[in-house]
């Protein structure tokens, strides 16, 4: 049945990939963020509902969740009380205009338009005869500040006399106040008024084990657009609403009324709003009038409000600020640009690569549907985010990023789970869990792959670096109870010195210890969970068949990287701690590997040498001898899953096993319910070698069967059929949303890379393609443009902006579809572009960065030829053929060479292919 409610959907409007969509007030759950690098971070929604904060206890606007942006009263509100007709918000917040949007008969328009990063609202009543513009940004410096515009226009052919009263509810404490004391803690509100607004600043950071004195202030000002000062204020909330009001129609507004407060007075100890009354104007047919609202989070009172009000309170600066924002965020995205035959889609991809900066800054907290953390980023989202940093701009300004997180590390090989805000600080875990992830400890050394092959510094290996040191030793499995607090959280060795050992060493120690952590069927323990968080109720005979393929990829890898630092820098031996030796089995005393207790005694063997401190001492060992070691347990980790965790069905479809329960029983295959299979079960296998070329095609075949929907994409699992309490919480999720059976996009953009990886193309790209249509199809996702992290059963994006397939996503088109990518520095081109990503003249190209260059890579495919018919042939740059190095199906072009080309100007490499 078709709903009359629907928007249009939202249209891409200029080069700057500004979106406008129709009547998004239609359309539930929509939110943007507006954000700066100060911390300032907002959530706004096309009646400009949302939250403001800087961290978990500073929240200026009540913090919200989804549901929170319909059921909730209170949002950035702007009243117009107009004379002779009735009230009216511009931001379309009162009771009568919230009815409107069921109403057939159109009394009101509204259009939204929102670019990089600014939001605007255009409302329109033609019954009344007026017309307001809502612009918000939060501006590209120092304060953490959110500004506000509203130009109320006259329509009508009369005049009109307005009265604007702007209102934001000031919440001004921390989001865990939000039911715990939320009276309590307004009783700590000291509310202020100046000549221009509001601040409101509580006594005490309100906490029963020892409230501490607060100094933050939360201000709400204001000023017509030539700077005139409001006439008064409503401070607090009880007053504004009137008894048997409220947020949607509140007294004052109704009635009129005189302002409660002037400026230089004191409240204590009550709900506030900044709520700020303005002259009442008469507006000709034609005429308009901007206001300008200032929400701000300071460290203290502000002593001069008057240097506020002149940085940010007038039309004149408030534009001004708007374009420095617009070209702040240009100039961070624009060092990554893709051109393809279609056109929406390059410019939904500047909206992508948008995305992990978004989680850089709000971690996975602080959007509505992001409402399980505190601020904080994980250790997977760290290292994963850093993939998108370093291929937009210079890797060494990533380096010092990459090298202070190593310090994550502990000398068991796991890691604390979360990263604090300062470099080096570090949280055991979120949730004071003594727990593990058994996939943390192969991200960073993809990703600091990704960096040495986009820079060349393979010297990065050997700087040293300390290991986090708490309570928890031998993988979460037991505690040192030597260990206190006050020791600190580095780890020492015997004689009390700091230990350091290198960033080869902390990667080394992540993925060995995992050789040996196996369980009964001698695949590595999947402990609390892996990627897939909601797989946590297997801790004791959970395996995951999946991730194991991943270290025996990065084992692999491991040895022929050391081997190319052997012979580039001529290293020749390691210095590893002495405890480490026990790990290196062949080298100091070999085991069984198809025995896993053999491996569970080394490692607890290695365990009890470490668990409290560490010698100190290291042994010198030959770089070809640990290249060996390390290449040794990848053959056996790969052949054993070759061997046994290929699985066939009755169907005669075949995959690999992705894992084994809490039971000890393999998860995948043929059921009573019904087939089962995991996606991250043949990402890995695919991605990393494990699956030969044969098997990737059956895996394809099985993954279009089982796997792909034509409604949602690709799904991360089947219908499992029943709730798994001896896999994880993710069963009991309703199928076909989150963790269970949902289009996961971090898991579909990993599926095509590996595809990609494998020269399947056409199977990778009709991955991406199926993600890319989902969410540009607004009757189905409701979401603006970008990626989310998942679409729902019913074809809704969900937890959108602050998603790691994001960063996925950008390094598969750049490096898979468009094949560009560093080989230990140097420039690898290999194209995997279709026949169809081609233009009318057969050109598809990237603006990328690389060794510090500008580079306009075009590929030109004059002969009309598909993916697997082409090579590259010729490669000019700027307008003179080059020489280049072919290798595999790759063309290299040397760091050296490009490096020679002039800085800060744009080179041109058309590519011929044929």
């Amino acid at each position: 049945m078709k709903n009359e409610n629907k928007s249009s959907g939202w249209k891409f409007i200029d080069e700057d990939s500004t979106f406008a969509i129709s009547n998004p007030q239609k359309s539930s759950y929509l939110y943007f963020p507006l954000v700066n690098e100060a911390g300032m971070m907002s959530a706004i929604t096309p009646t400009l509902h949302g939250d403001i904060k800087t961290s978990q206890n500073t929240f200026l606007m009540a913090p919200v969740s989804a549901e929170d942006l319909h059921n909730s009263r209170a949002a950035r509100n702007f009243w117009v009380h107009i004379e002779g007709k009735e009230v009216w918000s511009a931001t379309g917040n009162s009771a009568k205009q919230i009815s409107l949007n069921f109403n057939q008969e159109e009394k009101e328009e509204v259009h939204l338009e929102a670019g990089l990063l600014w939001h605007k609202v255009i409302r329109e009543n033609k019954t009344m005869g007026i017309k307001a513009v809502c612009t918000s940004f939060v501006p590209a410096n120092e304060d953490q500040v959110e500004l506000l515009k509203v130009q109320l226009s006259n329509t009508s052919d009369q005049n009109l006399t307005v009265t604007p009263t702007a209102a934001i509810p000031l919440y001004a404490r921390s989001a865990d106040d939000i039911r715990d004391h939320r009276h309590v803690t307004s009783l700590l509100h000291r509310i202020y008024t100046s000549t221009y607004g509001i601040e409101v600043q509580p006594t005490l950071s309100f906490d029963e084990r020892g409230h501490k004195i607060n100094h933050v202030t939360y201000s709400v000002f204001g000023s017509e657009g030539n700077g005139e000062a409001p006439t008064g204020f409503f401070p607090v909330v009880e007053d504004f609403i009137g008894e048997g009001g409220n947020l949607d129609w509140p007294e004052v507004i109704v009635k009129n009324a005189s302002p409660q407060s002037n400026a230089g007075e004191t409240i204590e100890g009550y709900e506030a709003i900044g709520a700020l009354k303005f002259n009442t104007i008469t507006l000709k047919p034609g005429e308009s009038k901007s206001y300008i609202v200032a929400l701000m989070i300071t460290d203290n009172r502000l002593k001069d409000v008057s240097e506020i009000i002149k940085k940010y309170c007038s039309e004149e600066q408030f534009d001004l600020l708007l374009e420095q924002n617009k070209i702040d965020w240009k100039e961070k995205l624009n060092n990554l640009n893709f051109q393809t035959s279609d056109i929406d889609f390059n410019k939904w991809m500047k909206w992508v690569t948008l995305q992990p900066i978004l989680r850089r800054i709000y971690g996975c907290s602080f959007l509505p549907h992001h409402d399980y953390g505190k601020g904080g980023r994980g250790w997977r989202d760290l290292w994963q985010d850093c993939l998108a940093l370093l291929i937009m701009d210079d890797p060494q300004k990533v380096k010092d990023l990459l090298y202070n997180n190593f310090a994550g590390v502990r000398i068991d090989g796991s890691n604390a789970t979360i990263i604090g805000s300062e470099p080096g600080e570090f949280v055991a875990d979120r949730n004071n869990i003594a727990r593990v992830w058994m996939d943390h400890g192969a991200w960073p050394f993809l990703t600091t792959m990704l960096y040495i092959n986009q820079s060349g510094d393979i010297e990065f290996l050997l700087e040293n670096q300390t290991y986090f040191k708490d309570t928890q030793i031998k993988r979460s499995k037991d505690l040192d109870l030597q260990w206190k607090p006050e020791q600190g959280n580095l780890l020492k060795s015997e004689n009390s010195d700091i230990y350091k050992g290198t960033i080869f060493e902390h990667m080394l120690l992540q993925n060995i210890v995992q050789f040996f952590n196996v369980g009964k069927h001698n695949n590595i323990k999947l402990e609390g969970a892996d990627w897939n968080d909601a797989f946590d109720l297997a801790p004791e005979l959970g395996e995951s068949v999946a991730f194991t393929a991943l270290y025996a990829s990065n084992l692999k890898e491991m040895s022929q990287l050391l081997l190319s630092l052997q012979e580039k820098t001529g290293t020749e031996e390691l210095h590893l701690a002495k405890e480490i030796m026990i790990l290196l089995d062949s080298i100091s005393n070999p085991i069984n590997y198809d025995s896993a207790e053999q491996k569970l005694q080394r490692l607890n063997q290695y365990f009890e040498s470490c668990s409290h401190k560490i010698s100190g001492d290291k042994i010198s060992v030959s770089i070809k001898d640990i290249a060996a070691d390390l290449n040794s347990k990848a053959d056996w980790m790969i052949t054993h899953l070759r061997q046994n965790e290929w699985i066939k069905n009755e169907e005669g479809f075949e995959w690999f096993n992705g894992y084994y329960n809490n039971d000890a029983e393999r998860v995948e295959g043929n059921h009573t319910n019904g087939v089962r299979m995991t996606l991250t079960g043949q990402v890995f296998p695919v991605m990393g070698e494990v699956a030969t070329k044969d098997q990737v095609k059956k895996i394809s075949k099985s993954v279009t069967k089982y796997l792909k929907d034509e409604k949602i994409g690709y799904r991360l699992n089947s219908q499992f059929g029943e709730i798994q309490q001896n896999i994880g919480r993710g069963f009991g999720f309703a199928f076909g949303h989150k963790e269970n059976g949902a289009m996961f996009s971090h898991m579909a953009v990993m599926y095509s890379n590996a595809m990609y990886q494998r020269q399947f193309a056409h199977e990778g790209y009709d991955v991406l393609n199926s993600i890319y249509e989902l969410s540009k199809n607004f009757e189905l996702s409701r979401i603006y443009p970008g990626v989310p992290e998942y679409i729902s059963e019913k074809g809704r994006g969900m937890y959108h902006y602050l998603t790691g397939s994001a960063s996925w996503l950008l390094l598969t088109v750049l490096t898979e579809m468009f094949g560009v990518k560093g080989k230990l520095g140097d420039l690898s081109l290999e194209p995997k572009l279709l026949l169809n990503q081609f233009n009318d003249q057969n050109q598809s190209s990237v603006f990328s960065y690389f060794a510090n260059r500008h580079l306009d890579i075009i590929y030109k495919n004059e002969n009309g030829l598909e993916y697997g018919e082409y090579q590259i042939q010729t490669i000019t740059l700027n307008g003179e053929e080059i020489s280049f190095e072919t290798k595999q199906k790759a063309v290299i072009i040397s760091r050296e060479f490009i490096s020679r080309l002039t800085e800060n100007e744009n080179h041109t490499l058309e590519v011929i292919l044929g």
